[in-house]
């Protein structure tokens, strides 16, 4: 109903401009979890550990310099809003959505719960794909896992696999939807 009443602004730039760029932010998001496989694969201190000697504002935390640490920050924000929409949308929490003027304290309470689940492994999330390597104050480089290649390796490449697939899934069917309709093969 909300398509609908859109504007032709919203249908024909705002819509398109905005998968646009959730297509470019998972596409960048893939390709540094690559770029951080690879490193993982030549270089030992791209595991995930805390950094000890360097303190915050004498060493910069990105190769790009303040562009890619508003790359990064923008990347973890979209990991986040990813994170709880992908929560809220699996089969087995979808009935924790909350709803309009009719959600009992019981789901409230899991909500908060979930919600603070999913932003304390926020950090760990985004050292263990080398989006990031800033601690934050809770020092989160320091677990043990952390230091495990094969257990860092396979998150990794998890990651990059299963959102390529994600990906390549929902665009491919989307334009060949759109193909079979633009011909009319669908009738």
């Amino acid at each position: 109903e909300l398509r609908h009443r859109a504007s032709a602004w919203q249908r024909n730039l705002g819509y398109p401009l905005a998968m646009l760029g959730l297509l470019a932010l998972t596409g960048i998001s893939v390709l540094i979890v690559c770029f951080h496989v690879l490193e993982l694969l030549l270089d030992d201190a791209a595991m995930p550990r805390g950094i000890q000697d360097a303190s915050l504002g004498q060493v910069s935390f990105s190769i790009f310099g303040s562009f890619g640490a508003a790359l990064q920050v923008v990347l973890i924000f979209y990991l986040m809003v990813s994170s709880v929409v992908g929560f809220y949308s699996s089969p087995l929490f979808i009935h924790l959505l909350p709803e309009r003027q009719d959600t009992p304290l019981t789901k409230i309470i899991g909500n908060c719960v979930s919600l603070l689940v999913l932003s304390s492994a926020l950090p760990v999330f985004s050292r263990t794909l080398g989006i990031t390597r800033f601690d934050l104050l809770g020092d989160f480089g320091r677990f043990n896992w952390l230091g495990n290649f094969y257990i860092v390796f396979l998150y990794n490449m998890g990651f990059a696999g299963l959102t390529t697939l994600c990906l390549v899934k929902r665009v491919s069917w989307a334009v060949q939807a759109e193909l079979i309709h633009a011909f009319g093969e669908d009738r």
